[in-house]
């Protein structure tokens, strides 16, 4: 069983998340922000900016990680301020090469135990912090990280080109724990080795240059069925998916519920779109790196996420209202311009 609860009430948890809730201002930063440059392929609505330079993508995105992580943990807020910034080279198909980063301290406490997860992250992962800036007399303590990475043009993955027809894959590392310092925090990467988490991540690079998905996106804050819902906006299309068919761990051996695993952020998760014939082969390359992808819904021209459950069926979001970015049509069209 997946669940005790009704489809609306999953939908309703997701539209209520503060992970999902906390996207509704992107669609006045895009209107605020953008402006025509020939040399940027793609930029709002991916997870990292795509700028041609001789011929190929170099990729550019910055992360910040939640008050409330550094406080509650801030080894584990550092760790993560440089793995959701590789999560984000990686769902494009890209290779990270370095990063930088903006340091506020308010507790000199809290300093090197933010400082030794960064460095952990970065040598597990063999991505360099190169430099960046510190503030030690701010009246908050938060940590922001910037990262570039490289891809070949004909690669990349992009969040706004999925297609009417496509499946929805989930690929989800399903070995780790929850974090003891944050219960929405899918840790599958500390205890891994380098070689185990470097392949993870590399295998997006390999799916990039064979072309086995349309579209993707790492899953981040808002969930999985929140990550999805943000793909689906900027492609224009909705999707409809089948709680049933989620990858999860054994959810009661982990003390968790079907309502915490949807919100939870893992530590290597990523929600793809591909044609039939290449799911196989996508599979296929996720468990050769331990990780479990499996076909959750079908991509159609609805624009609205709706999921599934036992016959039982729940809208998520509706794309033609304010979705979850609250981008306009002209906002879309935009996208990967």
């Amino acid at each position: 069983m997946v669940h005790s609860c009704s489809t609306e009430t999953i939908a309703k948890v997701v539209r209520e998340y503060e992970g999902v809730k906390r996207k509704h201002a992107i669609g006045e930063m895009v209107k605020a922000l953008k402006i025509d440059a020939p040399h940027v392929v793609a930029s709002f609505g991916e997870d990292a900016a795509v700028i041609e330079h001789n011929g190929e993508a170099l990729l550019l995105a910055a992360d910040g990680i939640w008050s409330r992580l550094m406080e509650a943990d801030p080894y584990w807020a550092g760790y993560c301020s440089v793995l959701v910034n590789i999560h984000d080279i990686a769902a494009m198909g890209g290779r990270p090469i370095a990063m930088v980063d903006i340091f506020s301290i308010a507790k000199t406490t809290i300093q090197e135990q933010v400082v030794r997860g960064m460095h952990d992250a970065s040598a597990q992962f063999g991505v360099p912090i190169v430099g960046g800036h510190l503030h030690p007399d701010a009246p908050y303590s938060v940590i922001d990280v910037s990262i570039l990475g490289s891809a070949q043009l004909d690669s990349i993955i992009y969040s706004h080109t999925a297609q009417e027809g496509d499946c929805v894959v989930a690929a989800i590392d399903l070995n780790g724990r929850v974090h003891p310092s944050c219960a929405l925090n899918w840790d599958s990467v500390t205890m891994k080795s380098a070689a185990e988490v470097r392949a993870q991540i590399a295998v997006l690079e390999t799916i990039g240059r064979r072309h086995l998905v349309t579209a993707g996106k790492d899953i981040s804050n808002p969930g999985l069925i929140g990550t999805l819902g943000m793909l689906l906006e900027v492609s224009g299309k909705g999707a409809e998916i089948d709680l049933g068919l989620i990858p999860k761990p054994a959810l009661a051996e982990h003390g968790m519920t079907f309502e915490q695993w949807v919100k939870m952020y893992p530590g290597m998760g990523f929600i793809l779109t591909a044609k039939r014939a290449d799911v196989e082969e996508l599979v296929l390359l996720f468990g050769g790196v331990g990780m479990t992808a499996k076909v959750i819904g079908v991509v159609d021209s609805v624009k609205s996420l709706r999921i599934t459950y036992d016959g039982d069926e729940t809208q998520v979001f509706d794309f033609i209202k304010n979705g979850i970015m609250h981008l306009t049509d002209e906002d879309i069209a935009c996208m990967g311009r």
